[in-house]
């Protein structure tokens, strides 16, 4: 339960930043074409950079059902079926979040690199690179770990054995702070 207030309440947030810049954006618009947004929204496509947003009705939904049966708990098949009904009806302004999304890329990045971006990200190459590039990164990041620990390890060495030759006899290795004593 609480992990769907959570849901709401960051869904909510991006609603009012969402609205906030719909103003900016749409005062932008003038400056895209047709052709440009056409263009933003294949590359958006092939990104599936809106897709992080599709759970963001059903949340609200979920949230808003979760309130009025707590409030109303003997209207409870009532309330489900009628929030189901009214986010469906919404569910078609999803279409506004697309062109919001396509002008803000259309206004990022000229039309033929977003073709380019579209071309690449709907290829055989682009889809991998999207669908694996997580697994990547995450390996990615435990490699820099380990290298940082063997960069850490031989600095404090090199450089204890250096300062041994300066002062003339051998430091002792900088021992790891203690953990400190649990509180009785």
């Amino acid at each position: 339960m609480r992990q769907y207030r959570t849901i709401g309440r960051l869904a909510a947030g991006v609603f009012v930043a969402a609205s906030l810049l719909a103003g900016t954006v749409a005062a932008q618009a003038q400056d895209v074409t047709d052709a440009q947004i056409q263009t933003a929204r294949q590359a958006i496509s092939a990104l599936g950079v809106t897709n992080v947003f599709d759970n963001i009705l059903p949340n609200l939904a979920a949230q808003l059902k979760e309130q009025l049966i707590q409030a109303y708990p003997n209207l409870e098949e009532q309330i489900t079926k009628t929030v189901d009904e009214q986010a469906l009806k919404l569910a078609a302004r999803r279409g506004d979040l697309e062109r919001e999304a396509a002008i803000v890329y259309a206004k990022a990045f000229t039309q033929d690199e977003l073709k380019q971006i579209a071309t690449f990200f709907n290829s055989e190459a682009g889809k991998k690179l999207l669908r694996d590039q997580p697994v990547a990164n995450r390996e990615l990041g435990k490699s820099a770990d380990i290298w940082a620990s063997g960069i850490a390890r031989d600095l404090e060495k090199n450089t204890n054995d250096a300062l041994s030759k300066v002062a003339g006899k051998e430091l002792k290795p900088i021992a790891p702070p203690a953990a400190p004593a649990p509180k009785p």
